[in-house]
């Protein structure tokens, strides 16, 4: 019949054991809570961290493409002829045509810069979910030399316009005449409102007919770029390699980790910084391990002499008290981790209760654009949080299981 070792057996019995000393116990349960405790503010901060990253990412990309190529001078020629050869690649979704340029639109004494994104409206909807986004009219109301245009909620509150309304936009590039050059001035009628739900197009985006946009802006027969959708935003690296062999002529080639890498860089490290923070809870957490595990090591010292004159070898002194220690350590992590979970998985049910508890509201839909609190477990996050509170754990224990195997026999039974 198969014997566990007698280093784990009297590990785990003097772990389950009625000690005399109560403060120690009492240090011992603290020790657990501690790591639990831990483990679990983790978990759910950086869950709900995942689901902040995540939304707001969405909120981008469903108002612009993963990729945009264009040739030099941002001109594109020829884009229907590089649509065919990219919409059949592997991982690429969909693609569209736009023309991205600054303009002013004023309307009376307002006046308000903006971004004009010039598109094609039986494309755009492969690459950007606009349609979904619009508070008044449909992406479709935009029609070649009508001169309609939609506008950001915020752009058009600025503005002080609605649907129906007339701006007039004023390009930068101008015209030449005998008094020098003159802008190009054009009237638009207000066909839309969207609500993006990020202040950087709800505030400055407007968007037209693509071919409003090349008279305009003197774009002739070329486009900006073409826009690309993938199946997976993260494989932009792998499609631009294979972009590269099926392109015939020079490219430029920018991706979404390129257009708004300081925003997530900034999240990123956001997040790496609270992950220290908070870890900081697991390590003192991990210093009461030590010293409930000296006092152990000290209440025991007459155990551990017997256990040596029987044979016992300072080892495996040594390994029933790292056993010891790490039973805390285990459960404290098992703890945190059902709690953690449970917190991250059900953030959306509990916030709600919080506040109707409290009578406030953390995110007031008036106010923020995202109104609730957003969770995503991400199962690395997960592993990461538990490895490093397990291996603090054990590298808590190891000095005082050293110290017990030191333990002279002779000297801890004299007083015995």
């Amino acid at each position: 019949m198969f014997k566990l070792p007698y280093e784990l057996l009297l590990g785990l019995r003097y772990t389950r054991a009625k000690r005399r000393n109560g403060f120690i116990s009492f240090i011992s349960l603290s020790s657990m809570m501690g790591i639990a405790l831990g483990v679990t503010a983790l978990i759910t901060i950086l869950s709900i961290m995942n689901g902040f990253q995540e939304e707001l990412r969405e909120r981008i990309l469903g108002m612009t493409a993963h990729m945009t190529i264009s040739e030099e001078h941002n001109r594109l020629e020829n884009w229907d002829t590089l649509y065919n050869e990219l919409i059949n690649q592997p991982h690429v979704e969909g693609a569209a045509p736009n023309i991205m340029e600054q303009g002013m639109l004023t309307n009376g004494s307002l006046v308000k810069g903006a971004a004009i994104r010039g598109v094609l409206p039986e494309f755009e909807g492969q690459v950007a979910d606009i349609d979904s986004k619009m508070l008044q009219g449909h992406l479709s109301d935009l029609k070649p030399q009508k001169y309609r245009i939609i506008l950001g909620s915020e752009l058009a509150l600025d503005l002080g316009v609605s649907v129906g309304d007339k701006v007039t936009l004023i390009a930068p590039q101008g015209s030449i005449s005998p008094v020098g050059i003159v802008p190009r001035i054009k009237r638009f009628t207000v066909v839309g409102l969207f609500e993006a739900g990020m202040h950087e197009y709800d505030s400055g985006l407007a968007i037209m007919h693509i071919e409003d946009a090349k008279k305009l802006f003197k774009y002739g027969n070329a486009v900006g770029a073409l826009q690309i959708k993938l199946d997976d935003m993260f494989l932009v690296g792998q499609v631009k390699k294979d972009l590269a062999h099926i392109a015939q002529k020079t490219l430029y080639i920018r991706d979404w980790t390129q257009q708004h890498a300081n925003f997530f860089r900034a999240i990123e490290m956001e997040k790496k910084m609270m992950f220290i923070v908070l870890a900081l809870i697991i390590m003192v957490a991990t210093f009461n391990v030590v010293s409930t595990m000296v006092m152990v090591v000290t209440d025991k010292q007459g155990d551990i002499a017997v256990l040596r004159t029987l044979g016992a070898s300072p080892g495996s002194i040594q390994v029933i008290f790292i056993i010891q220690g790490l039973v805390i350590g285990i459960l404290g992590v098992f703890l945190g981790l059902v709690g953690g979970l449970s917190l991250a998985l059900n953030i959306d049910v509990i916030v709600p209760v919080i506040e109707s508890l409290l009578g406030i509201q953390f995110f007031p839909a008036d106010v923020y654009y995202i109104s609730k609190v957003p969770s995503k477990v991400e199962w690395t996050d997960v592993g990461y949080v538990t490895s490093i509170a397990f291996g603090l754990t054990l590298l808590a224990t190891l000095y005082p299981a050293r110290k017990a195997s030191k333990v002279q026999p002779a000297e801890a039974l004299r007083y015995e």
